[in-house]
């Protein structure tokens, strides 16, 4: 059964793009942009979420030693940024198609206001037939700043796109059942959300280049699958691999999605990161929350606000044990919910629609 997506999100790693001397495989990205220019030409939109930038800066110049990792890896991003996007420019003009090059930060995605412009420039990207080309701006993030990997930068565009899937290429077939190398192992071909503890069985061993194990995919994807996007993983080493990810006759990892959820939820998802309050409610109110029944964060159910907030923005919903369990959007601030904190038939700190619990 061959997947009929209208929009997808294709995900490049580092590890595909790039050769084992770290410098850019041409003849693969030639592949690639073929391949997606195919697609497109068959009506599909295409988001391409890309790494490559410090692999193009590297065939390009050479850093002394004398520098830090963090500046090194600043002017070879801001040199290879430039050869990165020619590279793709080029290659989809052969095919008539026009990419653009957008440029993102963790910080785009905190506010509201920030995260719809950003939203409304890919759609009006989309609607003019052009192939959005999408990275990390590793030129200004700092550490504390950066996204996990592209991974997770992916799975927050296609959350924020609708997209109905996002395809992640990496060096190997798929999520595997135990170690790749090993004879027994097997590729684990379609996860349903059952709540799977990837890192009992999924090695930790991250790719020579890129910044994001097998464990970070999965994890992603299993929170992209529960917000109604399919997820595929998939070699991208491998000849014809996109197509043949959308015919379904090749073998790879397929995330099956749940229901859709709404586009604050998405957001909210993704807002980790960007949570100013944190606050502590007791069992009885975790039980209902993670219970299939829609329930709103009500304030009796609170035992503790351990950080300020105000009205409108993020927090972050813990247990007694500390552990986090949902965010959700402030319906007002810390000073009225410590007041209400424990008392019946008060207003909801966090509604329902705008409550985003992890499983």
């Amino acid at each position: 059964m061959a997947f009929s997506y209208k929009r997808i999100v294709i995900k490049i790693g580092s590890n595909v793009l790039t050769q084992s001397n770290g410098l850019p495989d041409q003849q693969r990205i030639s592949k690639l942009a073929e391949q997606i220019s195919t697609i497109k030409q068959q009506g599909v939109e295409v988001i391409l979420v890309s790494s490559g930038a410090v692999a193009a800066g590297r065939s390009l110049i050479t850093v002394s030693d004398k520098y830090d990792a963090i500046a090194a890896r600043q002017l070879l991003a801001s040199i290879g940024q430039v050869k990165l996007i020619n590279t793709y420019a080029q290659l989809f003009e052969k095919h008539n198609i026009l990419c653009s090059q957008v440029l993102v930060t963790t910080e785009d995605f905190k506010g509201r206001q920030h995260y719809l412009n950003m939203k409304n420039c890919l759609e009006i990207l989309l609607q003019h037939q052009v192939i959005p080309i999408v990275n990390e701006n590793d030129v200004v993030s700092v550490t504390e700043l950066m996204f996990t990997d592209n991974d997770e930068l992916a799975g927050l565009i296609a959350s924020m796109l609708n997209a109905q899937a996002l395809i992640i290429l990496t060096n190997v077939d798929g999520i595997y059942d135990g170690n790749p190398n090993d004879e027994g192992s097997a590729i684990i071909e379609e996860v349903i959300d059952t709540g799977i503890d990837f890192a009992s069985f999924v090695t930790s061993g991250r790719s020579q280049f890129g910044r994001g194990g097998m464990i970070t995919k999965s994890h992603m994807a299993q929170k992209t699958a529960r917000l109604g996007i399919a997820v595929h993983i998939a070699n991208g080493t491998r000849d014809n691999i996109l197509t043949d990810i959308l015919t379904n006759t090749v073998p790879h990892t397929r995330f099956i999605p749940n229901k859709t959820a709404s586009e604050k939820k998405k957001w909210i998802a993704h807002s980790e990161k960007s949570a100013t309050g944190i606050v502590q409610v007791n069992a009885g109110a975790k039980i209902a929350l993670i219970s299939s029944k829609a329930t709103s964060l009500l304030p009796v159910g609170i035992v503790n606000i351990l950080t300020d907030f105000k009205k409108g923005e993020i927090i972050k919903l813990i247990d007694e044990q500390n552990e986090l369990i949902g965010l959700g959007i402030a319906e007002y601030g810390a000073d009225k919910a410590i007041e209400s904190m424990g008392k019946k038939n008060q207003k909801p700190l966090v509604h329902y629609d705008y409550l985003y619990l992890l499983g």
